[in-house]
């Protein structure tokens, strides 16, 4: 009997649990959480990750890796773990609110909330904060010590009077007025008997040093702390600082005070063991690079001494200490023998030393024009010069100005010599070096008179040398080469990929040979699905192996094991194809420049069949698998390991279950944290893949996404998303946040939406046909299961999926609403545009790229008509939403103007959505939040029935905007 009550009431329980769910609304954006930073103690004995809501306050979170929590601090971030586990350093930004309210009062920089630091001892669990910090360091290679710049120091608080006291200050102020009043009648009646000299200072007036006219930006307070002993050193007025590798060495630079001459600027090396504090310049108005060598103990920096903070060129001067030396000794400048020349030592440089100290790298930078200021501002001209010689366009040459004016070519010093040997130039910019910079052969990459084509093709031709360091010489490698290279660790060799031969080629830096490699291997190792109008990319290179021995390479699913002379069988080391899984290296150790012949590599396995994923350990050494690998159906990703020993922390999840974090040690897996509890409180769905023959007769994959408590009995409104192929996207988790522009999956799924997701594959020439081909056949395909209601359903893209959605309601009436997010409606008009967010021209995309025409107009005038939805649109009875944005970076937003303008000249209903300054994408929340509501109300209208908003019916006139913006239904 109490069986059968059980029985009885068990389904009333769960329909009373369920429903007490909800669907979700725009109220749970902002809690929504997921993981942002994470790190493991070196030990592996803890990990400290941050949890984050889309809006609010995070929180750092320190746990042990089998589980137990130790600390939550709110707010904190940037964290850091000292090389011994003893210490977390991290920040802990000012509450949101709080910032919040300070923005609304409009403070000024130096009054918004500040940062705070929190020292945390892992042993005690003791934490000591600090109040507004601006930064902190800690040595990459020492335990024991920290820095943190604090922000300036707020003014002192006036004193609160009361009233008796203001009538005392009042009376004493009256009294002095008094005072100085009886003082200038004598005086003036002394001047009348005596005459105007008695004014006259005789007194004689001390040379005092007055205080600079120039003002600059005053540092503030260094703080140097000895964490075991808790033992601090202040350094004042400090504006840069930084440690050594091993943190023996600190690099301070201080600045002038602006009101009193006395106290300079200086340069200072603090030796943090001994606690003794070395001048190496006196007097510097700027430093850049601090760079020590591996052991501490040289040091070079490129400083500027001479001029004032205004001035309009600066020259910088390259300057060295090492023990033994007074103080740092220029070095060299732009009269320096080796120096190019009206070259300079660049101010943006990269300096550094070699792995073993003896090679010094800086970089040099032309001198250019001073700007002509003998005009004012209003009377100077104001125009760009365009010249078709031009290796860039203006567009790209205004983009990338900032980086152009920085720019500077890799030099050597050499201290033999006291000379410079430069390495790259304004010819052969960009350089590879080798062995940490101790290499015997460098490589240069250059495209130099090679760049306009880019235009057109997406890429440059380039040219590749060898360059030997010692003395600047160089040997041609290859010429006019498309493909990626990879150097060796050493040197020896030069990888190189050809994609327009589909080879792997290596260069003999020793024998100046090339070799083709990897003939042996059967299968193509570039990209077998590519599908755009252009060569197909590798699928990649591993890293090279300990001694140049070997090199590993990727093909679609296996890691290859590959003789660099070409002499030697490849080696097949994962055997993934099989099975179809593909194996993919995850580097953990940040400093690993090789792999060893005994090392255990770490790979992300991912399933193609079942979208299945695992973590899998592969010995090197003896060619086998740690475990069997065994993927489950989740997705595994982000995975870090701890230094010293075999722990390791990655994040999980499903359609269902938030990325959380996992921990594996000694082959067990603990789960660290369980974000967004409150998910339980809502309906939500599942996720799973859809299979049917597309229109050309491929197998074609999909996702589908069901409401919670799916019947299949019902009928169901869909919409239809689609970019190019998601199918690999299966066990993601979609938060609920609102839109950049794409579709918000699990709101419209919570709220009783089926969505589709089909991969579309492309031929060059008819990418309109092909969307068709794909995106309808799959619809059609899902309307035969019965659930579909096939008169309620929607399409919805962006980007390129926007330009999709547009052509494909030119070919079919099937769908009852569409939404294009930045689509091209004019592929005539795109074609000679610019993408504003890099200056690019889009030619490129037309011809080689994911518009895959493979020509131009005037070639194939005809494919440009076909895919062009302006030809098409009296076809059109689908009504359309439009978000075109008139600061889109990547599709000019007159596209977005041409399909509503003919549109409407065509009567067809259709609403254009421009979020003034607003990205491709949308960047601010406030408009994110904006558009969720609107593409709801939309789609709920059109789809599901619902009352439509105002902005649908009546629209947002100009002088409404502002006061009403149209989001009330009736």
């Amino acid at each position: 009997m109490r069986k059968l009550l059980f029985c009885l009431l068990t389904p009333l329980l769960f329909s009373t649990i369920e429903a007490q769910k909800k669907p979700l609304d725009h109220s749970v954006y902002d809690g929504w959480q997921s993981i942002g930073e994470k790190l493991i103690s070196n030990n592996g004995k803890l990990i400290v990750y941050t949890i984050n809501p889309q809006e609010g306050d995070g929180l750092l979170v320190i746990q042990e890796t089998r589980g137990k929590k130790l600390m939550e601090i709110a707010r904190g971030y940037a964290a850091k773990i000292t090389d011994d586990n003893l210490f977390i350093i991290c920040k802990i930004k000012p509450g949101y609110q709080q910032i919040r309210t300070a923005r609304i009062q409009k403070k000024k920089a130096d009054e918004m909330p500040k940062d705070s630091l929190a020292i945390i001892n892992t042993q005690s669990l003791s934490i000591q904060k600090i109040s507004r910090v601006k930064s902190f360091k800690i040595p990459e290679k020492s335990a024991d010590v920290l820095a943190y710049l604090s922000e300036k120091s707020l003014p002192e608080p006036k004193p609160k009077t009361d009233s008796l006291a203001s009538v005392t200050y009042l009376k004493v102020l009256a009294d002095s007025l008094s005072k100085v009043a009886d003082s200038l009648h004598n005086k003036l009646a002394e001047v009348q008997l005596k005459g105007i000299s008695i004014l006259q200072d005789n007194k004689e007036v001390k040379n005092l040093p007055k205080a600079p006219k120039d003002s600059v930006e005053e540092g503030t307070d260094l703080v140097v702390v000895q964490l075991s002993a808790n033992h601090k050193v202040l350094f004042k007025m400090v504006a840069d600082y930084a440690f050594s590798k091993t943190g023996n060495n600190l690099a301070i630079r201080t600045t002038r005070k602006n009101n009193d001459a006395g106290i300079k600027s200086f340069l200072l090396k603090y030796n943090t063991q001994k606690g003794i504090t070395d001048t190496l310049l006196i007097g510097v108005n700027d430093t850049k690079s601090f760079a020590f060598d591996e052991a501490g103990n040289q040091l070079a920096f490129a400083a500027e001494r001479d001029s004032v903070t205004k001035a309009l060129r600066k020259y910088y001067k390259l300057y060295y200490y090492k023990p033994g030396f007074d103080s740092a000794r220029l070095i060299a400048d732009y009269t320096t023998k080796g120096i190019p020349e009206n070259f300079t030592v660049a101010e943006y440089g990269n300096i550094s030393f070699s792995k073993s100290g003896n090679r010094l790298f800086f970089g040099t930078a032309p001198v250019l024009p001073i700007k002509d200021t003998s005009l004012p501002e209003f009377e100077r001209v104001n125009v760009d010069v365009w010249n078709y010689k031009d290796d860039d366009l203006m567009t790209v040459q205004l983009y990338n100005l900032d980086k152009d004016l920085k720019k500077n070519y890799l030099a050597r010093f050499d201290f033999s010599g006291n000379k410079i040997i430069q390495l790259a130039n304004e010819k052969a910019d960009k350089i590879l070096t080798t062995l940490e910079g101790d290499g015997s052969s460098f490589y240069t990459v250059s495209d130099y008179g090679k760049r306009v084509e880019s235009q057109w093709q997406g890429y440059t031709l380039k040219d590749i040398d060898a360059v030997n360091p010692d003395n600047g010489s160089r040997f041609t490698v290859i010429k006019n080469f498309k493909g990626i290279v990879s150097a060796s660790y050493t040197g020896k060799y030069l990888l190189l990929y050809d994609e327009r031969k589909r080879k792997y080629l290596v260069f003999n830096a020793v024998t100046h040979q090339i070799t083709i490699i990897a003939n042996d291997i059967a299968y193509p190792l570039y990209n077998e699905e590519f599908d755009m109008p252009d060569d197909p990319n590798p699928y990649g290179v591993v890293k090279w192996m300990q001694d140049d021995k070997a090199v590993l390479i990727n093909d679609r699913y296996d890691i290859w094991m590959v003789d660099p002379e070409g002499k030697n069988k490849s080696v097949c080391l994962t055997n993934g194809r099989k099975t179809k899984t593909q194996f993919i290296y995850q580097t953990v150790d940040n400093e690993e420049k090789f792999i060893t012949n005994d090392q255990q590599l770490v790979l992300r396995a991912f399933n193609e069949k079942d979208k299945s994923t695992a973590l899998a350990l592969y010995n090197l050494k003896k060619r086998i698998f740690s475990h069997p690998v065994e993927t489950e159906k989740n997705n595994i990703n982000a995975i870090i390991k701890a230094k010293d020993t075999t722990v390791f922390a990655f994040t999980k999840e499903t359609f269902n279950l938030s990325p959380d974090i996992y921990c594996l040690l000694n082959d067990s897996t603990f789960r660290l944290s369980q974000i967004n509890p409150q998910q339980s409180n809502y309906t939500w769905g599942t996720a799973e893949l859809f299979k049917w023959k597309a229109y050309t007769g491929k197998p074609t994959e999909g996702i589908l996404y069901k409401p919670e408590n799916f019947d299949a009995g019902k009928k169901y409104p869909m919409i239809v998303y689609f970019y190019e192929r998601n199918n690999n996207t299966l066990y993601n988790y979609l938060p609920p946040a609102p839109t950049p522009s794409r579709l918000n999956i699990p709101f419209f799924v919570s709220r009783g939406y089926i969505v589709f997701v089909p991969d579309i594959w492309y031929t060059t020439g008819h990418p309109g046909k092909d969307a068709y081909n794909y995106i309808v056949s799959g619809t059609r395909e899902l309307m035969k299961t019965g659930f579909v209601d096939s008169t309620k359903m929607g399409l919805q893209g962006q980007s390129w999926g926007g330009y999709q959605t547009a052509i494909l309601i030119t070919q079919t009436n099937l769908f009852a609403a569409a939404w294009a997010g930045a689509p091209v409606v004019n592929m005539f008009s795109a074609y000679g545009g610019i993408r504003w967010e890099s200056g690019l021209n889009r030619q490129f995309q037309y011809e080689h790229s994911q518009s895959r025409i493979g020509a131009t107009p005037w070639e194939k005038r005809d494919l440009f008509i076909e895919n062009s939805p302006l030809f098409h649109l009296p076809n059109i009875k689908t009504p359309l939403v439009i978000m075109s944005n008139d600061a889109d970076g990547a599709v000019p937003w007159y596209q977005g103007i041409e399909f509503f303008t003919d549109m409407r000249r065509l009567n067809k209903p259709v609403w254009l959505l421009n979020y003034n300054g607003e990205a491709h994408n949308l960047v601010e929340r406030r408009n994110r939040k904006d558009i969720q509501i609107r593409e709801q109300q939309y789609f709920d209208w059109l789809l599901k029935g619902e009352k439509p908003a105002k902005w649908i019916t009546d629209g947002v006139p100009a002088v409404l905007k502002g006061r009403d913006w149209g989001l009330k239904t009736p």
